[in-house]
């Protein structure tokens, strides 16, 4: 049975800028990063987590059998949203909100990557 996530794929155009983005303006950590026989197998993960979101390439997935790269959305908790949205809008981090906003389950706003990928950035709410 699974016990735990390991990977989460996001497709970007180019993996460079993907890596910059996603370690100098999101604060993520570079993890792996080698070639392979399918393309250049990079990854990313927050400090401390066991999860790595692999940044796979556009061209990558268009070698595959029936593959066609779609943006998807990536959901990464933060403990003081607010503090992490000031760095990150510092560091060049486009967000579609001018600001936090607080909903029911906690605290949401959402980044988009040079490459159209949604992330959505959330607090849980304290009890």
């Amino acid at each position: 049975m699974p016990t735990g996530l390991m990977y989460v794929t996001i497709y970007v155009t180019d993996q460079d800028r993907a890596l910059e983005f996603y370690t100098e303006g999101l604060g993520l950590e570079k993890r792996l990063d080698f070639p392979g026989p399918d393309g250049r197998f990079l990854t990313v993960g927050i400090p401390g987590s066991p999860v790595e979101i692999i940044l796979w390439s556009h061209a990558a997935a268009a070698g595959q059998p029936g593959g066609t790269a779609v943006p998807g959305p990536l959901v990464l908790e933060c403990e003081d949203l607010r503090k992490d949205f000031d760095v990150m809008r510092r560091r060049g981090v486009v967000f579609e909100e001018s600001a936090p906003v607080d909903y029911p389950f906690g605290v949401r706003v959402e980044a988009v990557d040079p490459d159209g990928n949604r992330i959505s950035l959330r607090q849980r709410r304290k009890p």
